[in-house]
């Protein structure tokens, strides 16, 4: 017994009754590691910079940058990633290395992963890089076939019918489709899962309610709200990112229900009950971890929705007329088809791509998560 106690208090370890649970308690289990405190002072130092932006002026022209509304939530949903996707995978290399062993087994996943990568690295970086399209017109350079074509390494892409260089206006439509898709889906998810979540869990009328909630959802016309927000306000990006938010959940809200349903009466769930846990921890700190999975999935088939929807509307007109959408593009260029192919064509292919990349990867993914 004396050399239990001994290597006790040589190995720091502590017998059950001396362990302060109620502090243990108090930090919902888990002890506050340097990524917390690390995410928790970026997203203030955010939120104090787009309060400064928005109240006393623009904090960031001195070193050129006047970011936007969904710039800052871009911004804000790129560390969510980083924190809650990318470093619980790298604190965990036996579960990812498992997830990749599956998932390199689809190479054209592998290879629009890759793509995908690239898009989102131009989308954030270019626009740092290079002026804005608007601030390369010159009409004495306009319609210049890409290189492929006949044309100089000076247009590589082209030009449009203003000269401005059509890689700057690919580039620039990169960080949109990224903006649109990201936040977009960032907002659905978090909605979906926890309506769906709790929909399950807590069952009875909670359940129906919600659920009929979904149905009357689902039949309003979200086109109708965005037209008059417009005729009020004008055309923003920041409308549509936030309709698309908040009106595209039912489909995850389903089925996070679905999967959560399969899970209440797991062992763990009976077990934190009888341990008196109460509905929303079991919710929060089991239910929702357990389905994440399916949510990574369902988020990767969603974004696509969201970009290609961006890109309908600003084809119609209904986007912001000073964001320089893939969709704006291939509309500008709609009317010189015959002489000038590429101005829409290329741009056309960039957002082909990149849906069908991000549905090439939610393939894998569900694969690769889904033990079933």
């Amino acid at each position: 017994m004396a050399a239990e106690d001994a290597t006790s208090r040589d190995t720091g370890a502590h017998a059950f009754e001396e362990i302060d649970w109620d502090r243990i308690d108090a930090r919902g289990g888990r002890s506050v590691d340097g990524w917390a405190i690390t995410e928790a002072a970026i997203l203030v130092g955010l939120l104090a910079g787009f309060v400064y932006d928005y109240s006393a002026g623009t904090p960031t022209e001195l070193i050129g940058l006047d970011p936007t509304a969904v710039e800052w939530l871009f911004s804000i949903v790129l560390v969510l990633g980083t924190f809650h996707v990318a470093v619980p995978l790298a604190e965990n290399p036996r579960l990812t290395a498992r997830y990749w062993r599956t998932f390199r087994k689809n190479r054209v996943a592998v290879g629009s992963l890759g793509f995908l990568l690239s898009i989102l690295a131009l989308g954030v970086v270019g626009p740092m890089i290079w002026v804005p399209p608007n601030e390369t017109i010159d009409f004495a350079t306009a319609y210049r076939p890409p290189v492929f074509a006949g044309g100089s390494w000076a247009h590589a892409l082209g030009t449009d019918a203003q000269g401005r260089h059509l890689w700057h206006l690919i580039v620039y439509g990169m960080r949109v489709s990224m903006e649109v898709g990201l936040v977009s889906t960032a907002i659905a998810i978090s909605i979906g899962t926890v309506v769906g979540a709790t929909a399950a869990h807590v069952g009875g009328y909670v359940d129906e309610g919600l659920m009929r909630y979904v149905d009357l959802q689902q039949t309003f016309p979200v086109f109708v709200l965005l037209l008059f927000l417009v005729y009020l306000f004008g055309p923003s990006l920041l409308f549509i990112v936030v309709l698309y938010g908040f009106f595209g959940w039912e489909g995850i809200g389903r089925l996070v229900r679905s999967e959560t349903l399969q899970r209440t009466e797991a062992v763990y769930v009976r077990a934190a009950e009888a341990a008196g846990a109460g509905r929303w921890w079991i919710v929060r700190r089991h239910l929702i971890p357990n389905v994440s999975g399916t949510v990574i999935t369902a988020a990767t088939l969603a974004i696509p929705t969201f970009i290609l929807g961006e890109a309908a509307l600003a084809f119609l007109g209904f986007s912001d007329p000073a964001v320089f959408s893939w969709g704006r593009t291939i509309a500008a260029g709609r009317s010189d088809l015959a002489s000038a192919p590429w101005i829409s064509t290329i741009p056309g292919v960039f957002l082909f791509l990149t849906v069908l990349a991000f549905n090439f990867v939610g393939d894998a993914l569900r694969d690769a998560m889904d033990p079933r």
